[in-house]
C-alpha cells in the first residue's frame, strides 16, 4: 500500500526524473500542480505519459488528481479518490477498472519518496522510505478519465467550466525482503531508464517489472505521528525522529555498562605485567601449592617458636642474676636502724672516733 509520498519535485525536473529527457514534453494543467511534503489521495500530482496520434511531440505531463475514477462510474455518483489510489499488480488482469487501462493508459509517477506504516497493536509509527543517493522514485502507474452526466462543473473551486477528470493510480506489488517487517505491500518501482521505457512503450514483458523492488539503495527512518493528518505539510515531515523504545534501550545499555563488575573489567583492562601477576596469585590458590605453602608456614612456626624458648629461657637467667645483685644492698639495709631511729650526724660520727 502506498497513500502517502513526498512529491516537491519542480515541474521542469518531473520528465527528467522520469528518464523522459530525449525529447519535447506537452504539460497539461500543470497550474494546479502544488509541491508537498505530504500528499494524499485527492493531490493533483504531475504524470508522465506516452501520446499517440499524428500531432503528438512524444510525451506529455499531465497533472492528474491521485485516486482512480473508472469513466463507467456512474454519472450521478460523487467522486471517491480514496477507493482506487493503489491497483494490486498481482489482479490487474481480473478486475475491469485496471484490466481495460493497461494496454493503452500506462504512465509514470515521479516523487522524493513515500510513507508506510507500522502497526503495533494500536499504534502506528510512520516510516520514510527513499533512495539513499536523494533521487527520485518512479511508480508504474494507470489513468482514467471521467465525466458527470450533466457536464456540470467538476472544479468549481478552480473556476473551470465542464471538463474531464483525469486521475491515476499507482500499481503495488508484494514487499522486498528488506522491508517485510514494515508492511506487506509497496508500490512497483521503477529503478531505471530500460524500466520506464518498458512500461511506457512496450506491449509485453510487463508482468517483470511488476516485483518488488530488493536493491539495498532503498533505505528509510521513522518519522513524526503527525503524518497522519493530510494537512501537516513541510519539511518537518520527513524529520527523522527518536522511537521511545531506542531511548530506553540506550538509557539500560548505559546502566548495564555502568554495572559491570569490577573482576570482568580488571580481565579487559588490565595491562599484560599485571595480568600474569594475577595468574601467578591464580596458581598460588592452587590445593597443591596450598598444601605445601602451610607446610612451609608450619615449619616456620615451629622454628620461632624454639627461638623464643631460648630467648625467654636467657631472660630469666638474666632477671635471676639481677635480682641477687639488687636484693644484696636491700639485706645490709636491713641491719640499719628503722625509720623510727634517729639517723646518725656528723657530729655523732666524729664523736665515735
Amino acid at each position: 500500500m502506498c497513500g502517502r509520498g513526498r512529491c516537491t519535485l519542480r515541474a521542469d525536473d518531473i520528465p527528467r526524473a522520469c528518464y523522459r529527457s530525449d525529447g519535447p514534453v506537452r504539460t497539461v494543467n500543470m497550474d494546479r500542480y502544488r509541491p508537498s511534503y505530504n500528499v494524499s489521495p485527492g493531490s493533483n500530482l504531475p504524470v508522465v505519459l506516452r501520446e499517440d496520434g499524428p500531432d503528438c511531440v512524444g510525451h506529455v505531463l499531465h497533472c492528474m488528481k491521485w485516486g482512480l475514477i473508472p469513466s463507467f462510474t456512474k454519472k450521478n455518483e460523487k467522486p471517491n479518490h480514496y477507493r482506487m489510489f493503489n491497483a494490486r499488480s498481482e489482479s490487474l488482469g481480473e478486475k475491469a477498472s485496471f484490466r481495460r487501462l493497461v494496454p493503452k493508459s500506462r504512465c509514470l509517477v515521479a516523487a522524493e519518496g513515500f510513507y508506510e506504516w507500522k502497526k503495533d497493536g494500536s499504534k502506528k509509527q510512520p516510516y520514510y522510505i527513499h533512495f539513499k543517493d536523494g533521487r527520485p522514485l518512479v511508480f508504474a502507474a494507470l489513468y482514467d478519465s471521467w465525466k458527470d452526466a450533466e457536464g456540470e462543473r467538476l472544479l468549481p473551486k478552480e473556476g473551470k467550466g465542464c471538463e474531464i477528470l483525469y486521475t491515476f493510480t499507482i500499481l503495488t506489488t508484494s514487499s522486498s525482503s528488506a522491508l517485510q517487517w514494515l508492511h506487506d505491500r509497496m508500490p512497483v518501482i521503477l529503478g531505471d531508464k530500460g524500466s520506464t521505457d518498458t512500461w511506457l512503450n512496450s506491449s509485453s514483458k510487463l508482468n517483470m517489472l511488476l516485483k518488488p523492488y530488493e536493491e539495498s539503495d532503498l533505505v528509510w527512518y521513522p518519522v513524526s505521528p503527525a503524518m497522519g493528518k493530510a494537512s501537516f505539510d513541510g519539511p518537518e515531515c520527513i524529520k527523522e525522529i527518536q522511537l521511545k523504545t531506542e531511548v530506553n534501550n540506550s538509557i539500560s545499555d548505559f546502566f548495564s555498562t555502568k554495572g559491570v563488575k569490577r573482576g570482568d573489567s580488571n580481565k579487559t583492562d588490565l595491562p599484560e605485567n599485571l595480568k600474569e601477576e594475577r595468574e601467578d596469585e591464580k596458581e598460588d590458590h592452587d590445593p597443591k601449592s596450598i598444601v605445601s605453602t602451610r607446610s612451609q608456614e608450619d615449619a616456620v612456626k615451629c622454628q620461632i617458636k624454639r627461638d623464643y624458648e631460648e630467648f625467654t629461657a636467657d631472660s630469666k637467667l638474666a632477671v635471676e642474676k639481677t635480682d641477687q645483685v639488687c636484693t644484696s644492698p636491700l639485706k645490709k639495709k636491713g641491719n640499719l636502724k628503722t625509720s623510727g631511729d634517729k639517723q646518725p650526724t656528723l657530729l655523732s660520727y666524729f664523736g665515735k672516733s
